[in-house]
């Protein structure tokens, strides 16, 4: 290891653990064992001072912001980093501007990179040449990974297979059909929605007026495949998401709001049929 020089070892091993989904969180385990176990790899290799920074678990690497690689970073240009110690380079990165520019500046400050098949310098040219193909790899990695998923998509798709969640106001039966949702309240805060729009024009309009008069609407939170329903203030994307879902139900005879929703409408009546795509100009 003769890369790793006292200078290196002077400063911190700073131990980057990441996971790129909340369902590899639950399910799998050992990959991030496997990731925290590199700090007692960093210490045989002399380091006394190692950091683990975990701030990215269940975020994807794949170009969206990510605290705990901003703080390695910032770590890095403080020269306070000997060595960046990861699983593999996609832990790092899944985009050629976040690998690069970790290459870079691990390169002008003098840090080295650590993974489980061994020790990269920057600054050496052979060393930046492989560190740069498996930059690389790793990002064409995520690109097929999402071209088989969208293909997968279109295919279950075509066949009439496809099953996504539901907006809320419709719930899918156990033969997989879409129905109106059984709950009453959840119809009739809905229908209320579409009348105050009809007569307001403005979904901040709407929306205003909600808060204003304390109605909470529904909300769909899905937990490990089950879907429940919560109840609170809305803020302006769930008015505008139920007002310019596709055929969402607006109240018929049969389904009509109760009185005192009538009466806080200000005797607004709602057409019979099914909604239409919102306008969203602010007033």
């Amino acid at each position: 290891m003769t890369k790793i020089s006292s200078e290196h070892l002077a400063r911190g091993a700073y131990v980057y653990v990441r996971q790129s989904t909340a369902d590899q969180l639950r399910n799998n385990h050992e990959s991030r064992r496997r990731q925290y176990a590199l700090a007692d790899r960093a210490r045989l290799l002399g380091w006394s001072e190692v950091v683990v920074i975990d701030d990215d678990l269940g975020v994807s690497a794949g170009g969206v912001a990510r605290p705990g690689f901003e703080r390695l970073l910032a770590a890095i240009c403080g020269g306070l980093v000997g060595a960046v110690v990861s699983i593999e380079a996609s832990r790092l990165a899944r985009n050629g501007r976040d690998w690069h520019t970790l290459l870079d500046f691990c390169a002008l400050v003098g840090s080295i990179i650590v993974d489980e098949d061994g020790v990269y310098d920057p600054r050496s040219i052979n060393d930046r040449l492989l560190l740069g193909m498996k930059g690389t790899m790793s990002e064409m990695e995520l690109s097929l990974l999402r071209q088989r998923s969208v293909e997968a998509l279109k295919l279950k798709a075509a066949r009439g297979d496809l099953h996504t969640t539901v907006a809320i106001g419709f719930v899918r039966s156990d033969d997989d059909r879409i129905e109106l949702d059984p709950d009453l309240r959840i119809r009739e805060v809905i229908a209320a929605v579409f009348a105050r729009f009809a007569q307001a024009g403005s979904v901040r309009q709407v929306l205003l007026w909600f808060r204003q008069e304390g109605i909470e609407l529904p909300s769909a939170v899905y937990d490990e495949g089950r879907r429940s329903v919560i109840w609170r203030l809305p803020c302006y994307n769930t008015v505008l998401h139920i007002l310019s879902t596709p055929f969402m139900p607006v109240p018929t005879p049969s389904v009509a709001p109760r009185p005192g929703y009538e009466s806080r409408l200000e005797g607004s009546a709602s057409s019979v049929g099914f909604g239409a795509s919102a306008r969203t100009g602010r007033s």
